[in-house]
């Protein structure tokens, strides 16, 4: 468990009963929470950089894992979206209290969205890195040809190979199936607090192309883009990672303000 201490890390009990592990540094006003991507976890380069600049101007900073993933209970492939969106809720209103600056990395960025709307009254500002929502949709499904489609339909689970890990990761059927229920793009988006979206012009996994439709379909009029020339999927070389910590920190400059 890299760049984390045991001691640190809490839990809380997630409505369909694993103990989801969470890490809260409390601070000023709003308080920045990190979602992370698709098998991913609390104790990523991003996470970790970002919650010291953040916590080196007094803001709080909230980082959790859903489950299945990291040092959280749970099997990863029994999860989907929606239950790791009501995992991130469960943690949020565990640990916090007032204004709230969502981070989303990845599907993390579709999860943002999800709590945001949940979470309508306390959320401030977004920030996506990279933001893949609808991706089980548009970026699996649609990848697939006849024949992993019917092995995914007919067996309920189907394993493909990634940059980012050793073993295929799984997709399952229930993953593709709850992801048509929590789809963001198909209409407008009722969010309208300031956005800022980072994406790299180089991303192989997620088109920049996504932030655009995002940017599009979010009823925020104050929505800005950063393409990143020669950024690929993970944006965690060391001037991206200033990049996206400065966006928060012009966010959290503006919110402060308009919250006084």
């Amino acid at each position: 468990m890299s760049g984390i201490a045991r001691e640190q890390v809490r839990y809380v009990t997630a409505r369909t009963g694993e103990r989801l592990a969470f890490q809260y540094t409390p601070g000023r006003l709003p308080t920045v929470v990190f979602l992370s991507g698709y098998a991913s976890d609390m104790s990523g380069s991003k996470a970790l950089y970002l919650e010291a600049r953040v916590r080196a101007r007094g803001h709080g900073f909230l980082r959790l894992d859903y489950s299945g993933h990291g040092v959280s209970e749970g099997d990863f492939i029994d999860g989907c979206v929606g239950r790791w969106a009501d995992d991130a809720l469960t943690v949020i209103r565990e640990a916090t209290s007032g204004p709230l600056l969502l981070v989303g990395s990845s599907m993390g960025g579709w999860i943002m969205l999800i709590v945001a709307r949940e979470l309508a009254d306390r959320v401030r500002a977004l920030v996506g890195i990279a933001a893949a929502p609808d991706f089980t949709e548009e970026l699996m499904w649609h990848s697939l040809d006849a024949t992993q489609r019917d092995e995914l339909l007919t067996s309920g689970e189907l394993y493909l190979d990634s940059d980012y890990v050793d073993d295929p990761y799984p997709v399952t059927s229930k993953l593709i199936a709850d992801g048509r229920d929590q789809l963001q793009l198909q209409d407008c988006i009722p969010l309208t607090c300031p956005v800022r979206l980072i994406h790299g012009l180089e991303d192989n996994d997620v088109p920049w192309r996504t932030s655009i439709t995002l940017a599009e379909k979010l009823d925020s009029r104050d929505v800005q883009i950063t393409l990143v020339k020669g950024g690929g999927h993970r944006l965690a070389e060391a001037e991206q990672l200033t990049l996206i910590a400065e966006t928060i920190e012009q966010l959290l400059d503006v919110v402060s303000e308009s919250e006084r």
